[in-house]
């Protein structure tokens, strides 16, 4: 698979943000409901790299979980796990025609489901993961997609697409 400089530059650009994120914003812009927890604007990385190509939100899944592994638990590094297998969905649905509110309805479940089923193995009551974890990252990609969109089209109306050129405008 090629990379265009431009995806690697994105790639990059986003991967730095989502480490960024569980590093600068660890305390205070999270909500901590063991097992599950939200830090605000954690998911926008990789929602963004979606639009850019499946390597690339893969790479920046990685990122995400590389920053969280090192800022908190195996747990929730396992949840950001999560990011690289929503992202690459959301990305493969974007190079197939979506509508970037369609990829975000889409990966949706995807995403809460996942980090819902990997907090499991870590021993923790299926209750807690279906309905701490299924729903809050639910309702946390809600609110992630939403500041996702909004960028998306503030980037776009600069003229400043994230799309490389082969991609649905």
């Amino acid at each position: 698979m090629k990379i265009s400089t431009r995806e690697l530059l994105y790639g990059a650009l986003l991967t730095a943000i989502s480490l960024l994120i569980p590093l600068a914003f660890r305390g205070w812009l999270q909500i901590v409901i063991p097992p599950f927890s939200a830090t605000l604007g954690s998911h926008v990385a990789v929602m963004l790299a979606m639009f850019v190509s499946p390597l690339v939100a893969a790479a920046v899944g990685v990122g995400s979980t590389i920053g969280f592994f090192v800022t908190l638990t195996p747990v929730i590094a396992a949840r950001a796990s999560i990011h690289i297998v929503f992202g690459v969905l959301g990305a493969l649905l974007y190079r197939r025609g979506a509508k970037p509110w369609q990829v975000f309805v889409i990966t949706a479940p995807v995403h809460a489901l996942g980090e819902a089923l990997v907090v499991i193995p870590f021993g923790f009551p299926l209750y807690a993961a279906l309905i701490t974890v299924g729903v809050g990252t639910l309702l946390h990609h809600v609110v992630d997609a939403t500041i996702a969109l909004s960028l998306y089209f503030s980037l776009r109306k600069a003229g400043l697409s994230l799309n490389p050129p082969h991609a649905p405008r």
